[in-house]
């Protein structure tokens, strides 16, 4: 097949117009028709219905375009490998991870980041939704489990576990709770149950429904859940990683918490060389290490009683 057909034709599935389609390939409207119709024919199918609002693809066209956008996702991993410099860290990187982790751990450490490379333009997407890295819907993720799908790089950057928490004013006008049990008397603040989240949070709130809790907010991600807890509405369900930056906040009930969550970097094998990859990785693992020690420090440093 003609490759230069083959760019055309995704172009113009991808805009579903040949005047689009001509306006992004620098071409007039009869030359992208042309081409189009020469591709039909050398594989002697109809790629397109011609539509009042567009044009729409044939099922024999959707096959095509699957292919061609597998194509152009590989096309623009080498071109972004090829662009990356021997010597310098620039050009755009897409993170993918949770609206927690992005937003509470994440995005508050970037400047440091930018200062070292203020060439890179980071595209960071916060969702619970597992994105496909191979199809380059990203370039790194960062998730709370293991990736599972295959060619990719993966490293186990720490483990994160659910707790207990409260302001120091809750706390000093409603009392510290000693039991599980006088969970009852407090207002519990914690993921929804339909949204989607870690298994061992999920678990973690099921036992704590078991005690009679009397009122219960919930929020679709764990910055709602702090912002209810900040504002002083009841003791939230939230990831040890938050200590460090909201000193605020003092653990309930230090005894519960949900099993371990292990916290995992991954990206794709074709992008083993990437020099933003690679910044990347290392800001991340650096700021870990860096956060471990001042959890460290704070423990050895803490009161005895």
């Amino acid at each position: 097949m003609d490759w230069d057909k083959l760019r055309i034709f995704h172009a113009v599935a991808d805009a579903g117009s040949l005047t689009h389609a001509g306006d992004t390939l620098h071409l007039s409207q009869s030359a992208v028709s042309r081409q189009i119709r020469a591709l039909e024919e050398s594989l002697n199918t109809t790629l397109f219905h011609r539509h009042a609002r567009g044009l729409i693809l044939t099922e024999q066209g959707e096959l095509l375009f699957d292919a061609t956008k597998s194509m152009n996702k590989r096309l623009e991993a080498a071109s972004a490998r090829i662009r990356d410099s021997e010597e310098e860290v620039f050009g755009e990187l897409r993170v993918t991870t949770t609206t927690g982790f992005g937003t509470l751990w994440l995005a508050p450490r970037l400047p440091k980041l930018y200062e070292q490379y203020p060439d890179l333009k980071i595209d960071l997407m916060l969702e619970e939704r597992v994105l496909d890295l191979p199809m380059r819907e990203a370039d790194v993720a960062i998730r709370m489990k293991e990736p599972s799908q295959a060619d990719l790089i993966r490293k186990r950057l720490m483990s994160v576990r659910m707790r207990l928490y409260a302001t120091r004013n809750y706390v000093a006008e409603y009392g510290m709770i000693e039991r599980i049990e006088d969970i009852s008397k407090h207002r519990l603040i914690c993921q929804s149950p339909n949204s989607t989240q870690v298994a061992a949070g999920a678990t973690l709130v099921q036992h704590l429904m078991t005690h009679e809790v009397p009122s219960l907010f919930t929020v679709n991600n764990y910055f709602g859940v702090l912002q209810g807890v900040l504002n002083n509405l009841g003791i939230g369900v939230l990831p040890d990683y938050l200590t460090e930056d909201f000193p605020d906040l003092v653990r309930v009930l230090p005894d519960l918490e949900s099993g371990e969550v292990p916290v995992f970097l991954a990206y794709p094998e074709e992008l083993r060389q990437s020099k933003r990859i690679s910044a990347f990785r290392d800001f991340v693992q650096e700021e870990i290490f860096a956060h471990r020690r001042k959890i460290r420090e704070a423990v050895d440093h803490s009161p005895v009683d």
